[in-house]
């Protein structure tokens, strides 16, 4: 028998791991190598699992690793269009490591297959449209953190069916991060504010919406500069913007 441990995972996948949490019924959508999905079944943390992937050739990744574990009993491979190739419902989904719109696209149409599950989405990008659409979808947010893997800050979600109303801050930055203000969100909000300053300079030369970037700038710096609500005042240990890059 293969040791819990003999699958690792970097920080974004454990980071993604925690929040999934145990289950019976497991789903990665956008597995690729599925080393996501291997390690959650040698933890005993889900009983079966679901690997599912658009792309044949990106899944047989996931078919050798399974096949070599000695795991293909306890695993269907799903070839489709994301939630829609699953064969049963899930009890947790992952759909990680793509554009939040993508993710999106993903959850709205795949509504009725996962709206039974806890959703784990970490988008490389554009996440306040995640929120938004996850709102307009019928789903709520229920928590938030930012991994750090080496200089990449990565925002996952939390989400399941239900209702919320996001203010335009919290669409931005995130419900659950305002609220928590995890110890690595100055550090991303400095990301956020050099991303979009850089946007900035384009839209000023007519390439983009400069008063939505002002806007976006402003509610970033809010964090950077907050002197006791977000517990990141003057000797709340900032980094240099330049230290870490991030997604989302």
């Amino acid at each position: 028998m293969l040791p819990p441990n003999a699958i690792s995972l970097d920080a974004r996948l454990s980071a993604i791991r925690d929040l999934a949490g145990s289950c019976a019924r497991f789903a990665d959508i956008g597995a690729d190598h599925g080393r996501l999905g291997a390690h959650m079944l040698l933890r005993g943390l889900c009983r079966r699992a679901q690997l599912a992937d658009i792309s044949e050739a990106s899944l047989a990744k996931a078919r050798r690793l399974i096949y070599g574990l000695g795991l293909t009993d306890r695993v269907d491979f799903c070839v489709g269009d994301g939630a829609l190739a699953l064969v049963e419902k899930p009890d947790v989904a992952v759909i990680a490591g793509m554009g939040g719109q993508t993710i999106a696209g993903i959850v709205e149409r795949g509504r009725d297959v996962l709206s039974g599950a806890r959703l784990i989405l970490q988008p490389n990008v554009a996440a306040p449209e995640l929120r938004a659409r996850l709102q307009a979808a019928g789903f709520c947010i229920e928590d938030e953190a930012i991994a750090r893997d080496g200089r990449r800050l990565y925002v996952i979600l939390v989400a399941k069916a239900g209702e919320m109303r996001l203010s335009p801050r919290e669409i931005e930055v995130g419900p659950v991060l305002l609220r928590k203000r995890p110890e690595n969100l100055p550090l991303y909000a400095a990301f956020r504010v050099r991303v979009a300053g850089k946007a900035l300079e384009g839209a000023r030369r007519g390439h983009g919406d400069a008063a939505a970037l002002e806007r976006e700038i402003a509610i970033w710096e809010a964090i950077l500069h907050d002197d006791g609500q977000g517990h990141t005042g003057a000797s709340g240990g900032h980094r240099p913007a330049g230290d870490a890059g991030g997604v989302g």
